[in-house]
């Protein structure tokens, strides 16, 4: 079967030949003529199988033989969600290609960079956009984007989207998307959250699974090198030279392990640059399309930085440390082998990660061979360590925020606005959590990195009773604003850095403006960035009825400082 036997336009089909394809993969087979259907569409394939294709060409199809009847510039027909930047923007080139002989204009958008040239060509009108959850909602806040028109939603990878914490942006989008509209769901995983998602978003969806669930392709030879944890390095450059190996991909389990393992293999001789969230976007860029022409030899990575890249025959792919999550081991396994290439993929797994090895093996059903490398036998009477998890349970947690616009990423990327009644700004660059070059966090007192972010204004949360909003910054070097809550309940309140909960109030400010009020006698204090810390006025208020003390305390508590007691206190209710 061809591209023109699917039904799609000749302008596409010519584009698509010109890149060197001639025969769809089963995911394109089934999920374009689905998509031309209109329909909405759940879809099951792993990354490397073509999926990309298998929605970009059905919405190039349907776009240009339906246009719309207005004069002027594009509006926005069909929106991409992705949940990195680097996804993003690969999939964004693809719909450029693809839509090489069309009037279609499409465009990219996450944060890391400016804002302002992504407003500009919005004015100039586009047909397609291709975003993270975080910068379409900050365009959604500046009202600088319209989704009015929107005919087709795309949700890529949403496995992956979820791990990543987005499922609140997700609604987010999809509240102010027009009710009729086809929706498309893309995963590699079908996990009950995943279920759940589909049930809320899709109508009547056709399902289609090309892959088995949570396994690898059949054309990616994988082995399990036993190694000491002390000797991954070494055994890693043996590899690289004694194979002649060309474009490895190497994935650590912390930002900190990709740069400094980048830096061992450079004074090896070896080319090797890390690419993770905390590098600048412009590092990133730079980092993977010297990687792609070859001109880099191995490529240090996360597993969320990861995302997105799409290497034709990308031949290596070595798990320098598992992956705390099976699945990972999966997506990672998946940059290789793609649409039918053979690939290899190595792991270098130490008595710490037997623990880990078991897990992936009973997720994928199979058990890898193990090979030991002569000369670096691993100690039979070596003793498991407990594995350094620096940001929790993975690289980034599961349900942690992420995209460039979570926070405590740094960068230099603004947000002026906040989605869905919010207000503020909030910047990053990174994709990952708030932690430096180093795998720390931020210096004590610094919330986030460069920009500011909002308390929020008017959101539901589970522990106030009416969600009242607040106004202020968590501001560029760590300045963290309090947001307001109200509570319809009794309660006490501290006028410490966080805002008082079920009823007498109290508000904290770093540096930054942000006060609250509960149900009760309010207090404003003052946190500056450096760690200096006063109250200034009433302490604790006395609850159901009112009564207030006075209390004052000055103290510098960063840096070992000792925080004063406070002179007086007000008694409240049980004292």
């Amino acid at each position: 079967m061809s591209f023109a036997e699917l039904g799609l336009a000749d302008e596409i089909v010519r584009a698509v030949r010109e890149l060197g394809y001639e025969t769809p993969t089963p995911i394109q087979r089934q999920a374009i003529p689905a998509v031309l259907a209109g329909g909405d569409l759940l879809a099951g394939a792993q990354t490397g199988t073509g999926k990309t294709a298998g929605f970009t060409l059905p919405i190039l199809h349907r776009l240009s033989t339906r246009p719309l009847q207005r004069s002027g510039k594009p509006v926005i027909r069909a929106l991409i969600l992705t949940p990195t930047r680097e996804l993003a923007a690969q999939v964004e080139e693809s719909v450029r290609n693809y839509a090489k002989y069309l009037n279609l204009k499409s465009m990219m958008m996450f944060g890391g960079v400016g804002i302002n040239p992504q407003i500009d060509q919005l004015r100039r009108g586009v047909d397609i956009v291709v975003a993270t959850p975080g910068r379409l909602l900050d365009h959604l806040a500046q009202k600088t984007i319209d989704l009015s028109h929107i005919e087709i939603f795309v949700l890529d990878e949403a496995d992956r989207m979820l791990d990543m914490g987005f499922i609140r942006d997700i609604r987010k989008v999809l509240a102010v998307l027009p009710r009729v509209r086809q929706n498309l769901l893309f995963s590699a995983t079908f996990a009950d959250e995943i279920k759940q998602l589909a049930d809320d978003l899709l109508d009547k969806p056709a399902m289609i699974e090309v892959a088995r669930r949570n396994t690898t392709a059949e054309s990616v030879a994988q082995k399990v090198h036993p190694v000491d944890r002390d000797k991954k390095r070494e055994l890693l450059t043996h590899l690289i030279r004694e194979h002649n190996w060309f474009q490895v991909l190497v994935f650590t389990r912390t930002k900190h392990g990709a740069n400094r393992l980048a830096e061992q293999l450079g004074k090896d001789g070896i080319s090797a640059m890390a690419i993770h969230g905390n590098k600048s976007q412009s590092a990133r860029t730079r980092a993977l399309a010297e990687f792609k022409d070859a001109s880099l030899q191995v490529l240090v990575a996360t597993d969320i930085a990861a995302r997105g890249i799409d290497i034709d025959q990308l031949p290596h792919v070595v798990n320098f440390d598992l992956p705390n999550v099976p699945e990972d081991y999966v997506h990672r396994i998946g940059r290789t082998g793609r649409a039918g290439a053979t690939g290899e993929a190595v792991s270098l797994v130490c008595v710490d990660e037997h623990g880990l090895l078991a897990d992936i093996e009973k997720l994928i059903k199979r058990a890898l061979p193990r090979e030991v490398v002569p000369g670096f036998e691993p100690d039979p009477n070596a003793k498991p360590e407990p594995i350094q998890r620096r940001s929790g349970q993975r690289d980034t947690p599961r349900n942690a925020p992420r995209d460039g616009h979570r926070a405590g990423a740094s960068g230099n990327g603004a947000r002026r606005g906040a989605p869905a009644g919010q207000s503020g700004a909030r910047a990053t660059q990174g994709g990952e959590r708030g932690r430096n070059e180093h795998g720390n966090r931020n210096a004590p007192g610094n919330a986030a990195s460069n920009g500011a972010r909002p308390a929020s204004n008017g959101a539901a949360n589970p522990r106030s009773g009416q969600g009242a909003g607040s106004n202020g910054n968590r501001a560029g070097h760590g300045e963290r604003a309090s947001g307001n809550r109200q509570d319809q309940n009794g309660g006490r309140g501290f006028s410490t850095n966080k805002p008082a909960r079920d009823g007498a109030g109290g508000s904290a400010q770093r540096s930054g403006g942000g006060q609250g009020q509960r149900n009760g006698e309010g207090s404003n204090g003052s946190h500056a960035n450096a760690g200096n810390r006063n109250h200034n006025g009433p302490r604790r208020a006395a609850i159901l009825g009112g009564g207030q003390g006075n209390a004052q305390s000055n103290a510098h508590p960063s840096h070992g400082g000792q925080r004063a007691q406070p002179q007086a206190r007000a008694k409240t209710r049980g004292e």
